[in-house]
C-alpha cells in the first residue's frame, strides 16, 4: 500500500494528548484499510505528523475523522526511501505512550569546487581521485556527527541531521579535514557547504522540497572553504558555541525573494 505522512498543526496540543489521539487512529484504523506506522511530534511548535500506509488519503482522514475529528491540514504520499532517508530509523514506542520527537530536520550540501577545471587540468582519474578523498572526508565526518547521507549529487553529496546543531558542527569538521589535508597535499581542493532546516512538506512532489532547494542555493552560494547556513539553522544554534558572519541578503535563483544568509566562522 502506498505510504503517506500527514500534518497536523497542533497548538497548545500535549505529548500525553497526541498519544492518547493516536491510540485512537490505531483503534479504528482497521475499519479503513489503513495502518498508523508512528508519529512525531514537535511540542514546542504545536506540530504532529503521522506516518501511515492507506489505499489514498481519503482513508487516512476518515481514521481521524472517526477516531477523535482532528483532520491533518496536510497529506503528503511518499516512498520507503525518502522517508528512511530523511527523517532517519523509524520511531518505535508502544501505542498510547506519550513522547516527543520533532521532525524538524537539517539538510546539508557539500561541493567539491573547481570540478571542470580540475577534470580539464588533471584529466578524468585525476579529478575523480580528489572527488573519491572528498567523499572520505564527508562520510567520515558524517559518521561522527550523526548525519545520514542521502544521495551523491556528482560533485558533492547531500545529507540529513536530526540535529541542526550537529550539521553545523559537521560541516566544521569536513573543513576542517580538507584544511588538514591541503597542508601536505600535492593538489589541494576546496569544499562549499549549505545547510537549511525545515519540516516534511510537499514541494514538487519532493519530501523535504523547500528546504532542500535551499540549501543547494546556500551551497552554491558559499565562499570555497565555506559553510553557508540559513536563518533558520542560525536561530536553532542560538546558545551553543557557533560563531556566524551575517552576509545576506542575497539573490537565490529560484527564491522570489533576497535571502538572508550566514556564514560559519570556523577557522
Amino acid at each position: 500500500m502506498p505510504l503517506f505522512l500527514d500534518r497536523h498543526d497542533a497548538p497548545g496540543a500535549t505529548a500525553v494528548e497526541i498519544a492518547a489521539a493516536h491510540a485512537l487512529d490505531v483503534r479504528v484504523q482497521d475499519h479503513h484499510g489503513v495502518r498508523y506506522v508512528t508519529y512525531w511530534f514537535d511540542e514546542a511548535a504545536g506540530k504532529v505528523f503521522c506516518l501511515a500506509e492507506g489505499p489514498d488519503r481519503a482513508a487516512l482522514e476518515a481514521v481521524h475523522r472517526e477516531a477523535h475529528g482532528l483532520v491533518a491540514d496536510d497529506i503528503i504520499e511518499v516512498g520507503d526511501g525518502p522517508i528512511n532517508a530523511f527523517l532517519g530509523p523509524i520511531p518505535q514506542h508502544p501505542v498510547g505512550e506519550a513522547y516527543v520527537d520533532a521532525a524538524v530536520r537539517a539538510i546539508l550540501f557539500t561541493d567539491l569546487c573547481g570540478s571542470t577545471r580540475q577534470t580539464q587540468v588533471l584529466g578524468d582519474d585525476g579529478h575523480l581521485a580528489l572527488l573519491r578523498e572528498h567523499d572520505a572526508i564527508v562520510r567520515t565526518a558524517l559518521d561522527g556527527h550523526g548525519g545520514r547521507e542521502i544521495k551523491h549529487t556528482g560533485d558533492g553529496i547531500m545529507a540529513s541531521h536530526r540535529s541542526v546543531v550537529s550539521a553545523v558542527e559537521c560541516a566544521i569538521s569536513i573543513q576542517r579535514s580538507v584544511a588538514d589535508r591541503n597542508r601536505d597535499a600535492a593538489i589541494p581542493f576546496e569544499v562549499r557547504i549549505g545547510i537549511s532546516a525545515g519540516e516534511p512538506v510537499a514541494d514538487h512532489h519532493d519530501l523535504f522540497g523547500a528546504a532542500v532547494q535551499l540549501a543547494a542555493r546556500l551551497c552554491d552560494a558559499a565562499a570555497p572553504g565555506g559553510i553557508a547556513v540559513s536563518t533558520a539553522v542560525r536561530e536553532l544554534c542560538v546558545g551553543k558555541r557557533l560563531d556566524f558572519d551575517c552576509t545576506g541578503p542575497i539573490g537565490l535563483k529560484g527564491f522570489a525573494e533576497p535571502v538572508l544568509i550566514h556564514q560559519v566562522v570556523w577557522a
